[in-house]
């Protein structure tokens, strides 16, 4: 019989896992929001996952319910679990990934290093919390928010008076950080734990741009730390599937944790072509309880550049003109500026070589998308 493994969501995320899961001989299905959405090949229900029945009845026929997105009520994924559904990442842990305020009181009671934080329900508080920092810090909507939205340096609590409005505000230190790294884990509901390559991370306008693997100028040390964090998070939190822990590194080399996500993520693109095991890959092995790939990388470096805007053949066509060395994925999404249409990865043996190629064709075409 063959084992099928249900996703909810139907974006770039779950369009990814689909020949993964063909390459597995897993059977895929995916319960996507709107007709014509990235991951359509596989998606065998249309619905609203915030709908009850509607989830119920497509998590009901398959083996191993997954996400491509954190937004499902948790309330409804622990009903499931009362019935028997493997629901991977499970509710307890996915809360987690869902409200960052939750996240932050459960790390502090686990040896990893956070940024200074509290939770304010009134502009005093907020005030309060500013001036202990110095007189700025980061405010962040506890849920929803994700590339840069929901989140806003402030120096004054009236600054999100209208977060307030509406309820408690996660307040943050304002890290003064000279990098961001991320680093992936992949673990399955037995306990088998797999850590990757440590990678950077380039933000442009809050939004990752660009990812580097293995992150450069880093030290044996700091690759063990990394990975000990990412595991000890993945194991407490009880977390399944593929584990995103993106983090701040400091002048002095020091790791802040800034914030998790339960799924393939955005910096994991690059293990694609870039890992003998892609994330993709790996958390259809996870999420199934199956034992885990190996993450080593295929080559000594590469890079990972998303493509904005546009991602339609016209563009791909250009970027694969320009040179064979270039691997792209098109989420078959339509144009709109800002918007993460599609990625490419380059792979090689100097760094700075791979970067330029990367960035030299993820511009091709940019101007016009």
């Amino acid at each position: 019989m063959t084992y099928v493994v249900g996703v909810v969501g139907g974006g770039q995320l779950a369009r990814m896992m689909i020949p993964a899961a063909e390459a597995l001989g897993l059977d895929i299905r995916i319960l996507a929001e709107v007709e014509g959405s990235s991951a359509k090949l596989a998606a065998s229900e249309v619905g609203d996952y915030r709908d009850w029945s509607t989830l119920r009845q497509f998590a009901t026929a398959v083996n191993t319910l997954t996400f491509d997105h954190e937004h499902v009520p948790t309330d409804f994924l622990h009903r499931l679990v009362a019935e028997g559904v493997s629901v991977q990442p499970g509710p307890d842990a996915l809360v987690f990934a869902q409200d960052k305020a939750a996240m932050r009181h459960r790390l502090s009671s686990i040896d990893v290093p956070l940024p200074g934080w509290s939770v304010a329900e009134t502009v005093e508080q907020a005030d309060a919390f500013i001036f202990d920092q110095g007189g700025q810090a980061v405010a962040k909507t506890p849920r929803g928010g994700y590339d840069g939205k929901g989140v806003r340096v402030i120096s004054s609590g009236s600054d999100v008076s209208d977060w307030l409005d509406a309820g408690p505000v996660l307040m943050e230190q304002k890290v003064d950080f000279v990098r961001e790294v991320s680093q992936m884990v992949a673990r399955r509901p037995s306990g088998e734990t797999v850590p990757y390559p440590l990678v950077e991370t380039i933000q442009k306008d809050g939004v990752c741009a660009e990812v580097i693997a293995p992150a450069p100028h880093t030290t044996p040390d700091h690759i063990s730390e990394a990975a000990r964090i990412g595991v000890l998070i993945a194991e407490s939190l009880d977390v399944t599937g593929m584990l995103a822990v993106e983090m701040f590194v400091t002048s002095s080399g020091d790791f802040l944790v800034n914030e998790l996500a339960m799924r393939p993520h955005n910096s994991g693109h690059v293990f694609t072509e870039g890992a003998i095991t892609s994330q993709f890959e790996q958390h259809l092995r996870a999420v199934s309880d199956w034992p885990l790939g190996s993450p080593t990388l295929r080559h000594p470096w590469s890079v990972m550049v998303n493509l904005f805007g546009d991602a339609g053949n016209d563009r791909i066509q250009q970027i694969l003109d320009y040179s064979p060395l270039v691997s792209v994925h098109a989420y078959g999404k339509a144009a709109r500026p800002g918007r993460k249409a599609g990625h490419l990865v380059v792979s090689g043996d100097e760094l700075d070589e791979v970067l330029a190629l990367a960035r030299a064709a993820g511009a091709i075409g940019a101007a016009s998308a």
